[in-house]
């Protein structure tokens, strides 16, 4: 046995393991490599006969073989190189004609990431269409809420929902424009000039930069202007950061609800399987598992963006190899790890569990305090005088506040009503009716409401695509 990635078995989809799996590089390798030889064709410089073989070859792909090469070369795309020519007798003579490793590794690197961020995509769709649901169903469930984690206001559970669902709506448009906008090297050999092809193509009426556009053409990809022996690094910076953006809303949801979960709190819970174990120790246990796994992933991702902006700025003149090493792990894990945290995240909140009991204790402990403005202003509508009544409900609070601390219920309500100086302005029954939760919300219900009917209109139209 020999180490394995925890991405191995652990996290991420099968799907996006497999796209990140070395026979699916080397496949992509030798996609870029025929693409090349197509172009070479076209301009009359490799025979059909050739390019006819290396297709035949495309898929098959012999790690086993490519190894041992590598092993004793010490050049992964050489090995496989070498490989892939030695199973085409005829096209295997011309294969890697003009280019340098960059070349194919950098144009194939974009492919994958650009295949991967369609997947991302296509997650981030179908949690926005689950936060839709959650949203519309509990658009006005009022909660409490809260500043500096101290009560607050009432707002409704739907409401603070929506709001994690816009942050992430942000993010599904920023990545599929970051998917539009991501560019390959080009083919340009070992310091960008092209000069080989220019040579190459001195008695061809065809001109280098043409030959590029075709290549580029067949691969799906448009190239930078100007590269050197990579393209710009500092698009793996821009890449990267925009999934750590990502994975910052995600953890701002899961450690949410971490906190929503927990003793005092106990409003909302992810799901709980029967069978489910959370400690070795104590059988008791319903730890908030997805949501731990989502934040603690959170943080792979984040420091992935150290690692990417330090090959952005160390990359020096043409090229150095700083950062050869390090792409091979973070550019994949962070992937990965935004696959496994949507998953968890859809995950809990499509069976995201409400605790209508507890929420509506906590309403009638804290919820009284929250009404205390809106008492303020009907007396001040009425005649009273603002600085007094504002000293006299600062006192009622307080006193209020003791009474729960001691275990009591709440008794502001009452404490309100058999004040004589504010019955002076307002009747007991304007009173309780100003202290009721369901007239205080606000905008937030219909607002949740028209969120989720905006993500299901933008989300299940015809036109939509993972790439958009």
């Amino acid at each position: 046995m020999t180490y394995q990635s925890p991405f191995t078995i652990r996290y991420a989809s099968d799907e996006m393991r497999s796209l990140w799996s070395e026979r699916a590089l080397r496949i992509l390798w030798r996609r870029v490599w025929i693409a090349v030889a197509e172009a070479q064709t076209e301009a009359g410089l490799v025979s059909s006969d050739q390019l006819n073989d290396l297709k035949r070859q495309a898929t098959n792909i012999d790690l086993e073989t490519a190894l041992k090469i590598e092993k004793d070369i010490g050049h992964d795309l050489v090995a496989e190189l070498r490989t892939f020519a030695g199973q085409c007798p005829l096209g295997g003579k011309i294969l890697h004609w003009g280019l340098t490793s960059a070349d194919i590794k950098d144009n194939a690197d974009v492919i994958r990431q650009k295949a991967a961020l369609a997947l991302i995509l296509r997650q981030i769709k179908d949690l926005l269409l689950k936060f839709a649901t959650a949203v519309e169903t509990t658009s006005h469930i009022p909660i409490m809420g809260y500043t500096h984690l101290q009560t607050a206001e009432p707002t409704t559970l739907g409401y603070r929902l929506a709001n994690y669902a816009q942050d992430i709506m942000i993010h599904f448009e920023n990545l599929g424009q970051m998917r539009r906008n991501l560019r390959g090297k080009g083919i340009r050999g070992p310091v960008g000039t092209a000069a080989t092809f220019v040579d190459m193509l001195t008695s061809s009426p065809i001109h280098a930069q043409n030959l590029e556009n075709d290549i580029m053409s067949k691969l799906g990809l448009q190239s930078f202007p100007i590269s050197t022996q990579t393209y710009p690094r500092i698009q793996d910076y821009l890449l990267i950061s925009a999934l750590a953006g990502l994975a910052a809303s995600l953890h701002k949801f899961a450690i949410d609800m971490r906190i929503l979960q927990s003793p005092g709190f106990s409003v909302v819970a992810e799901p709980f399987g029967d069978k489910q174990v959370s400690s070795s120790a104590m059988p008791f246990k319903q730890n908030p598992e997805r949501a731990e796994t989502a934040c603690s992933l959170a943080r792979l991702v984040i420091g992935s963006v150290s690692t990417v902006w330090q090959n952005a700025a160390y990359s020096l003149l043409e090229r150095t190899l700083d950062d050869s090493a390090n792409r091979r792990t973070v550019i994949p894990e962070a992937f990965l790890a935004c696959d496994e945290i949507l998953q968890l995240v859809t995950e809990i909140v499509e069976g995201l569990e409400v605790d209508e009991y507890s929420i509506n204790q906590q309403l009638e402990v804290y919820g009284p305090f929250a009404a205390i403005e809106r008492i303020l202003t009907a007396l001040v509508q009425e005649g009273a005088n603002r600085q007094e009544m504002h000293e006299r409900l600062r006192k009622h609070s307080m006193r209020a506040w003791d009474a729960i601390r001691s275990g009591s219920a709440n008794p502001l309500i009452d404490m309100l009503c058999t004040d004589t100086a504010l019955l002076k302005f307002l009747q007991p029954t304007r009173i309780r009716s100003l202290m009721e939760i369901q007239s205080y919300l606000g905008l937030a219900p219909q607002k949740a409401a028209d969120l989720a009917l905006q993500i299901k209109q933008r989300f299940t139209s015809s036109e939509t695509s993972d790439e958009s």
